[in-house]
């Protein structure tokens, strides 16, 4: 039954594909609950159909668009969370102080409220107005529309509702970010929906939408405005240039490239609760991009993968932005489309394992290789029977908790630096060449290490030594990068 429900729901924008926290919803509920939470579902999604009813409203147009600014029913509210995903607003919604503020607002000042806050902007490219001050809008594509701004205001209202539901205060705290709010929300819809009419607040909204509906080139400029907005009105915490990027697409088909274990842990949107920053997946992308003759012209140092990965982010972005590279898709949406490209980010999938596998043979290496790795005061060793030993020194060298590889977190005895492993990924670069159709890997990288890292670590010794074995000085040194390559490409 769920398949047939599925391949209806993903001939209208692919919802189920996309959230996965839905899909899990309904496949561990009881089959009466999961028929009911899948009617309510469709019916928001499917249809992706809502009114807003304003008790106090204006109307603006400018340039084909059209503003509609006022005061919302709070009635209206528990539709919109049922539409709206975030996918629209450039950084996630995550709780703390600010929603907490938010929150005691709605119970202790709700007639202040509409005040207190600068509410919610809403974009949708179908819209009709209704008697009585409402409107019926449809999110077409709700990667580009529905909450622009106010993610924030929207998480604290849903949690709010919630609690006006009679929801117990442990699955309320269990709530961190969108996701999970997204998660209870289906799971208590239906208690939302018996207090109703308990739901006495108003809401600032601005809802923006083409100044005629029913042209088509109107519609297509209005959603390639979107995100320009979307990046003036976010300005309360400057969106990053990562922020934006992944908003256009440019990183949706290196996302796909990697791992599923690992690209689930990738923060590629702001606030939305990944261990690993985007900057540090892209920053490996510059070991791949140099040997390709897309990127002529568009250079990063190799010593800049580590200390500054900002300037990896805008490199990779300009790449991005070639018509060679990618082209307009929806809206402001770009789509990456060369083949070349798409290619090296499948070697680009691989560095975070051969990071890690590096991070896990250093020790070892080093140790073969004539040095004393425990003896290096940069690297902290597992020992929990050590940290209780006297003296502040010797307990600061060990760790009570056993640390992990920085991608796939696999355990491991000692930490070790990025200012150490840096370099040496970087050699992997002599590993790679550019054919007709792409790049390859001219050894397997794995194999590769595993058999020449402790002689090749005789040779990065002398660097380390040479730097008194500061992890920050032989990161950051451009020699040591250059000469990696060349002692990589010797083996």
């Amino acid at each position: 039954m769920f398949s047939c429900f599925r391949t209806e729901a993903e001939k209208n924008q692919g919802w189920f594909r996309q959230n996965n926290v839905v899909r899990q919803v309904f496949l561990t509920s009881a089959p009466f609950v999961w028929l009911k939470r899948l009617s309510i579902y469709l019916e928001s999604k499917l249809k992706k159909k809502l009114i807003l009813k304003f008790e106090q409203c204006a109307e603006q147009t400018q340039d084909g668009l059209r503003r509609v600014v006022g005061f919302v029913d709070g009635k209206s509210m528990p539709a919109l969370l049922d539409a709206s995903e975030l996918s629209a607003n450039p950084r996630s919604a995550k709780t703390g102080s600010v929603t907490t503020e938010i929150i005691r607002s709605l119970e202790q000042d709700p007639e202040l409220f509409p005040f207190k806050t600068k509410g919610l902007l809403i974009g949708s490219s179908s819209y009709r107005a209704l008697e009585r001050q409402r409107y019926e809008v449809a999110f077409r594509d709700p990667e580009l529309e529905g909450i622009l701004d106010g993610g924030h205001n929207a998480l604290a209202i849903g949690i709010y509702l919630l609690e006006l539901a009679g929801v117990e205060d442990r699955i309320i705290r269990s709530i961190r970010t969108w996701t999970d709010f997204k998660e209870i929300w289906l799971k208590h819809r239906d208690d939302v929906t018996e207090c109703q009419e308990q739901i006495e607040f108003l809401v600032p909204v601005e809802l923006l939408v083409p100044a005629d509906p029913s042209d088509e080139d109107g519609i297509a400029d209005f959603t390639s405005h979107l995100l320009e907005i979307c990046s003036a009105r976010n300005n309360n915490v400057q969106l990053t240039e990562e922020a934006k990027a992944n908003q256009m697409g440019f990183y949706a088909s290196l996302q796909e490239a990697l791992p599923e274990d690992l690209s689930s842990r990738v923060e590629w949107k702001t606030n939305d609760g990944g261990k690993i920053k985007v900057r540090d997946i892209l920053a490996l992308a510059w070991i791949v991009f140099p040997k390709l003759s897309e990127t002529k012209g568009i250079n990063v140092l190799p010593n800049q993968i580590y200390r500054n990965k900002a300037i990896c982010v805008e490199q990779f972005n300009r790449v991005m932005e070639l018509k060679t590279v990618s082209r307009q898709r929806d809206g402001y949406k770009r789509e990456v489309f060369n083949p070349k490209i798409l290619k090296a980010f499948s070697l680009v999938a691989e560095i975070p394992e051969l990071f890690d596998l590096i991070y896990e043979l250093f020790p070892e290496a080093y140790n073969k290789a004539g040095g004393a790795f425990g003896k290096i005061s940069a690297v902290k060793m597992y020992d929990p029977d050590k940290t209780d030993e006297k003296g502040a020194e010797k307990r600061s060298r060990y760790l009570k908790r056993q640390p992990k590889t920085p991608f796939y977190e696999r355990p491991c005895s000692y930490t070790c630096p990025d200012g150490f492993i840096m370099p040496l990924v970087f050699g992997l670069s002599a590993l790679i060449e550019e054919t007709a159709s792409g790049v390859k890997w001219t050894k397997d990288p794995e194999k590769f290490l595993r058999k020449n890292l402790t002689d090749i670590m005789r040779t990065y010794r002398f660097f380390m030594e040479t730097a008194q074995w500061d992890p920050q000085k032989v990161g950051k040194n451009l020699s040591v990068y250059q000469f990696m390559a060349v002692e990589f490409s010797r083996h």
